[in-house]
């Protein structure tokens, strides 16, 4: 049986993983935090920065065929065993609370459907019915994945197309109500406080922008199970493309249906209220069966990628070798299984500490943040040592002024928070490198340990002195 994957299913693996819950709340993210004319500036920024990086994904997997351990794989390539240790271990947290977060969302969905005031069910999604329901739905598709890679991704291809009927609706519905006066009532954002300005307001859609777009990787992470390696970085733009013409459609044409300032206090998922107010009650239906489909295909391509991540590591000697365990269908087991634990123990968490959707986007996001820059970093290393060209070195340029964008807009206080979590990562690395006998840290190593732990006393420090919570 031939289980690798070809162009379809890496590209619907790629679409797959971007558009999952996120795009349902972009109306009203979006205008929580910005004007129609900063939306479009970050748009902006945000697309052009995201050709950068999936260029640089597509240029680097056609020149390091041998390397086909996703964005972790290009940042050991490039800084080291710490280093690329340190951005799969960031990308696997990422992508942990990314699934965390499409179980909140599908029942904070429900919730939306079906509570009343006199009988909250669901709430959003930080009951404990919602907990059970979250942790059935987890290992439900745990038993999926371990069918096969081959049989996820054929099964997330027929829900990433079903997931496009409710989004094309809403596009056209949301076209044909669009009045340029709503969209151009409050171009600049005047509702705002006066210090938060345009240039604010646009640093704000950052984090949200990168959130619906994590999971451009989805081919690369996957790039071992590829039938053509040209497929990966087709499939990678093609999918890029297609997500960021629906998501500036879906955030613009909302915004010139309802007020901005009245977008921002909607419950999420938004959309659903945005197309009710088109159609009448059968759009929160149509959106929120949407949601549904979209979250579980999302989900299945986010656990098969989510457990590449420990499997690949182990692979390359900077996880323990048990992770390497793979059952008849060629599944993860073992890293399968970390992943789903981790899951499990966030959603009680979730319960407990009554966490939000919009919280775990925050933390999801920033944990991505330097995997996305230590790609483009790695492609404008490469260039200049090997002579590459023009072309690889402007690619590498453009992906890395990206990254650091990124990490300026997101803000310090997030950056040195998020360097927290990085630590229980350590005991995997250290142990991974006890079995092989090798010293963890050698030569510059060392600095990266120190700059990590470095950020971590400042990020306590902060928590203790300004009360900010993790």
């Amino acid at each position: 049986m031939d289980n690798k994957l070809g162009i379809g299913a890496l590209t619907a693996l790629v679409i797959g993983s971007m558009i999952g819950a996120g795009v349902f709340s972009l109306p009203q993210n979006m205008a929580s935090v910005a004007s129609p004319l900063a939306v479009m500036l970050g748009w902006g920024i945000t697309g052009i920065g995201m050709i950068f990086l999936a260029l640089s994904f597509q240029q680097l997997t056609e020149l390091k065929p041998k390397i086909d351990s996703g964005v972790f794989g290009f940042a050991r390539a490039g800084f080291g065993d710490f280093v690329g240790f340190c951005s799969a271990w960031g990308y696997w947290f990422s992508a942990m609370l990314a699934n965390v977060s499409y179980l909140v969302i599908v029942f904070s969905t429900l919730g939306l459907l079906f509570d009343t005031p006199d009988n909250v069910l669901f709430g959003s999604g930080n009951t404990v019915i919602s907990m059970i329901g979250a942790s059935a739905l987890l290992w439900i598709m745990h038993g999926l994945v371990l069918r096969g890679v081959k049989t996820a991704a054929l099964i997330n291809m027929v829900t990433t197309f079903a997931k496009m009927i409710p989004l094309i609706t809403f596009i056209i519905c949301a076209a044909i109500a669009f009045r340029w006066e709503t969209f151009t009532l409050d171009l600049t954002g005047l509702h705002f406080d006066a210090s938060y300005d345009l240039w604010a307001q646009v640093k704000g859609t950052m984090l949200i922008t990168v959130w619906v777009f994590i999971g451009i990787e989805g081919a690369v992470v996957v790039s071992s199970r590829a039938r053509n390696r040209k497929d990966i970085g087709r499939a990678t733009i093609l999918g890029l493309l297609t997500a960021l013409s629906i998501y500036v459609l879906v955030t613009l044409l909302s915004m010139g249906v309802i007020k901005p300032v009245e977008l921002a206090g909607y419950q999420n998922p938004s959309m659903a209220k945005v197309l009710t107010a088109i159609i009448g009650s059968w759009g929160q239906y149509i959106i929120g069966l949407g949601l549904i489909v979209s979250v579980c295909g999302a989900f299945l391509s986010w656990t098969v990628l989510a457990s590449e991540a420990p499997y690949l590591c182990a692979r390359d000697g900077i996880f323990p070798k048990k992770y390497l365990t793979q059952n008849k269908a060629g599944s993860p087991v073992k890293s399968l299984t970390l992943t789903n634990i981790c899951i499990q123990v966030s959603l009680v968490f979730v319960m407990y500490a009554g966490s939000t959707y919009d919280t775990l986007l925050i933390i999801a996001s920033e944990m991505i943040l330097v995997p996305y820059l230590l790609v483009g970093a790695y492609a404008l290393k490469l260039a200049i040592e090997q002579g590459k060209g023009s072309q690889l070195l402007f690619i590498g340029m453009g992906a890395s002024i990206y990254g650091i964008w990124l990490l300026y807009a997101s803000g310090l206080d997030y950056l040195l928070l998020s360097s927290l979590l990085y630590f229980p990562g350590l005991y995997f690395y250290l142990k991974a490198k006890k079995e092989q006998g090798r010293a963890p840290f050698i030569g510059k190593e060392k600095w990266g340990l120190i700059v990590l732990t470095m950020a971590a006393i400042a990020a306590v420090v902060l928590i203790v002195t300004s009360g900010i919570s993790v």
